[in-house]
């Protein structure tokens, strides 16, 4: 056996060595560190307030999935409010002081499917249609090719200019207005959705386009009153409205959801946009 001198450089000066137990030479097989990972953010944390969390972030840690997780996500309870895979994404966070509701779509996507590949694998398996001959057919997935499709937008991308409170301004084509534009985040989509839900309950006529438009739009010629902006958008020639959905569909952050489909029946090669079923966070296999 090594003496103090050998083992530790210094001389021993008589000193009785501390007594280890069992415990502290032998690790504890049933003591299980739950691993961590970064997950890379489509928006690169540009477009967050300063006192947000994830401001001018590149990345959000994560920790896999556990049983408990699985817990989460099978709540009976949880399930019929609609808040199960945000509590589990809550949970996921190691930093508590990101809220869910907080983050941009692109970058929520992004932990979503990173927590789907910790808990499951990234192979998802789910039904889906091809886009050529309308068949059915099972088709896998692969999430690793998702998340290596992160986008950021380009600062210098045609026809845009990100502003110091990360919004961007679009010139509409028609009627030439400068409209200033945020990303939505996850609270606006659920908001944007509860709308709609109350329309129909009310059976008055769906509005999903005006209402989408009126929620990212900040500002028109820099007069950010919301009755303007809701008048406006009302009367916007349509011309301008399918052009400021299509750049904004374009110009987002966001994980690519696209993959080829090669149908066996037609033999045609689609980008094909991933759906999220139950399957997702559910698989049966």
């Amino acid at each position: 056996m090594r003496n103090n001198e050998d083992r530790l450089g210094v001389k021993d000066e008589g000193q009785t060595p501390p007594i280890l137990t069992n415990n502290d030479t032998q690790s504890n097989p049933l003591q299980f560190v739950t691993p961590t990972e970064f997950v890379d953010l489509p928006t690169k944390g540009k477009f967050y307030a300063s006192d947000h969390p994830l401001h001018n972030k590149d990345t959000v840690e994560i920790r896999y999935m556990t049983a408990k997780d699985e817990d989460i996500l099978t709540s009976k309870t949880l399930l019929k409010k609609g808040i199960a895979v945000d509590r589990m994404l809550s949970n996921i966070l190691v930093d508590k002081n990101i809220k869910i509701d907080e983050l941009f779509v692109g970058d929520k996507n992004a932990i979503i499917v990173a927590a789907r590949i910790s808990g499951y694998g990234a192979d998802y398996k789910t039904n889906v249609t091809c886009p050529s001959c309308g068949t059915s057919a099972d088709w896998t997935f692969d999430l690793n090719e998702v998340l290596s499709g992160n986008e950021i937008m380009h600062e210098k991308a045609a026809g845009t200019e990100i502003t110091n409170d990360g919004t961007f301004i679009i010139e509409l084509p028609k009627t030439k207005v400068n409209a200033e534009c945020r990303l939505l985040t996850g609270k606006a989509e659920k908001a944007l959705t509860a709308q709609t839900e109350k329309r129909k309950k009310h059976k008055l006529p769906e509005a999903t386009l005006t209402a989408l438009l009126k929620m990212f739009i900040v500002s028109l010629n820099g007069e950010s009153d919301e009755a303007v902006i809701a008048r406006f958008v009302e009367q916007m020639p349509a011309l301008d409205s399918k052009y400021l959905r299509a750049f904004y569909n374009k110009v987002v952050p966001n994980v690519d959801m696209k993959q080829i489909y090669q149908c066996e029946s037609c033999d045609a090669d689609t980008p094909l946009d991933m759906p999220f079923s139950v399957s997702f966070f559910w698989p049966n296999e």
